[in-house]
Order: C-alpha cells, then sequence, then structure tokens
C-alpha cells in the first residue's frame, strides 16, 4: 500500500510539475500587440477578420487552443498560423495569462 501510494504521489508531481509555469501577464500584454490587429485591443474580436472575441477567457482554454493550431491536426488557421508559429510554450502561457484577464 505504501509503495501504490508513493508511485501516485510521484506520478501526480511529475505531471502537475511539468504543466505548471509562472505566467506573466505584463509580458503576455507585450506579446498581445500582434494579436491586436485580429482580435482587437480590448480582445472583443473582428467579424470581418473572422477572429471571435477572446477577452476573458480562461487561461487554460487560451493555451490549449493555441497550442492545437500551432500543431495544426485538429484544429487549423493558416491566418493565425504566422503570428503563432514561434511563441514557446512560455510565451503561450504570458499570453494567455493575459487575454484571461481582459474585460
Amino acid at each position: 500500500m505504501k509503495l501504490l501510494t508513493l508511485t501516485l504521489i510521484t506520478a501526480f508531481i511529475s505531471i502537475t510539475s511539468q504543466n505548471i509555469m509562472a505566467q506573466d501577464a505584463k509580458r503576455g500584454a507585450t506579446l498581445y500587440k500582434t494579436c491586436v490587429q485580429c482580435h482587437g485591443e480590448d480582445g472583443m474580436g473582428d467579424p470581418s477578420q473572422q477572429a471571435p472575441k477572446i477577452a476573458g477567457q480562461y487561461d487554460w482554454y487560451i493555451i490549449s487552443t493555441i497550442k492545437l493550431f500551432k500543431e495544426g491536426t485538429d484544429r487549423k488557421n493558416p491566418k493565425m498560423l504566422p503570428f503563432i508559429k514561434d511563441l514557446s510554450d512560455q510565451d503561450i502561457a504570458d499570453l494567455a495569462a493575459y487575454v484571461s484577464q481582459m474585460k
């Protein structure tokens, strides 16, 4: 029983430590400047660009969506790819922190 408990705790720590990164919303605000032309200064989107409202979205949603767009398997967006293709995981986390705090 103790071995099973220790194994589960070790697995949990390993999984969560890989997924936890400090998010810097201030840095995300700087990164967001490339998003403005489609999503707008306020993150409310632009129907003419087919860009949805993203302000206030959950950070995990922004992170997972950008990663899916980068992979290009489940979600494709050729307009967005040039803007996100070089973003690191930390860049994405910071950007998501900023977008999730937008009103």
